[in-house]
């Protein structure tokens, strides 16, 4: 009788801490969901610039102001960002009211040029962060590969420190497998420096690119994902302190026609707590016009810091963990460029909000979306 009644004591309590691990465990895995979205026509225009590509946003809680950055390589108007502010009226988006355009500046205090005439002077800027600690940004430039047989261009991205002004204030020193290169080594033609994300107190700034190194794997396809670093800097120093390899998911769609361009890697991230990030990944595919982005919590607690390492192929070592927590392709609605997102304001039942933005590419056949989420932990 006393060994019966030690086994259902036994299993009650196995049960609860089951039942506890199961609650822990849902805790921290984060769900998103769509409370508001709005559209930025194709011809809005603000202070004579043309309002599209942008590729980034950030929130300054305190001014209750976001930061939008523009990827027009200066051929619509110079490079640039805004400023703005988003309305929420009960939680949805009332309107978007810009406040100023600042245009970046380059070491020498001048504008960046036009790709299209000057491809040296031009940058090609993806995404923007405030630090709060110091009243200053930070923004990513993705350089050029361009290797053909009439033209070579080689402009190594950057990691980029400026005032509230867009005045330039340097530029963290990136290691070398960031350098582009003539040969097939280190990052591909657009594939480079994408997101950025301070953590909270402003300490490390971390950083992706969009795909993966010549030397540590090839592009996804339909079939397998890509294999891409994650690089974690120190603000004070501006040095690189670790990198981290993340599993991309295969390409989501075939393209149509067959072999025609498709592409999957990751378009923004956001630090979320110690350790973790949320990643974007943006999956494209020639022949449809929406984008498949999912949004994985990933956790670099027990990844291999691979900064030392040359390459990545036939290695031993521990990736960056992932979980999915939104695929925008079950909300059933277009979705298009995702490439930047940011916590936004608290909302009116106290959870934090996330909201993206997507990039026109400056065409008429695409979409500005502004998408505010309700974060649920």
């Amino acid at each position: 009788m006393r060994k019966f009644l030690f086994l259902i004591v036994l299993q009650a309590i196995l049960l609860s801490c089951s039942n506890l691990r199961q609650s822990t465990q849902n805790k921290l895995t984060p769900s998103l969901k769509l409370i508001s979205s709005i559209e930025i026509p194709f011809d809005k225009t603000f202070q004579n610039t043309k309002v599209g590509g942008l590729s980034g946003i950030d929130y300054d809680v305190k001014n209750d102001l976001y930061y939008l950055i523009c990827d027009d390589r200066s051929v619509f108007n110079d490079s640039r960002f805004y400023t703005a502010k988003i309305h929420l009226d009960e939680d949805k988006i009332k309107n978007i009211d810009f406040q100023n355009v600042t245009y970046l500046k380059d070491e020498a205090g001048k504008n960046y040029g036009n790709w299209s005439t000057s491809p040296s002077t031009a940058c090609d800027p993806e995404d923007i962060r405030y630090n709060s600690k110091t009243n200053s940004l930070v923004w990513t430039s993705e350089g050029a590969r361009v290797v053909t047989t009439d033209k070579l261009i080689l402009q190594n991205p950057s990691l980029n420190f400026i005032d509230l002004k867009g005045n330039f204030l340097g530029k963290a020193t990136l290691p070398a497998n960031l350098e582009i290169q003539k040969e097939e080594k280190g990052p591909r033609n657009n594939g480079t420096l994408e997101g950025i994300s301070f953590d909270f107190k402003h300490n490390n700034i971390y950083t992706n690119i969009e795909e993966p190194l010549f030397e540590d794997s090839n592009q996804a396809n339909t079939s397998k994902g890509g294999l891409i670093r994650l690089y974690q800097f120190s603000a004070k120093t501006k040095k690189n302190t670790a990198q981290y390899g993340y599993q991309l998911e295969p390409i989501a769609l075939e393209p149509n026609p067959k072999g025609a361009f498709a592409v999957n890697g990751v378009s923004a991230i956001q630090y979320y707590g110690k350790n973790q990030l949320l990643v974007v990944e943006r999956s494209y595919s020639t022949g449809t016009q929406a984008c498949t982005i999912k949004v994985f919590l990933c956790d670099l607690k027990k990844a291999t810091n691979v900064k030392n390492y040359g390459s990545l192929k036939n290695q031993n070592f521990e990736l960056a963990s992932k979980k999915l927590i939104l695929n925008m392709d079950d909300l059933g609605i277009f979705i298009d460029n995702i490439e930047g997102l940011t916590f936004g304001p608290k909302l009116t039942n106290g959870n934090p909000s996330i909201i993206f933005v997507s990039d026109n590419n400056f065409s008429d056949k695409q979409k500005t979306q502004v998408l505010v989420f309700e974060l649920v932990k």
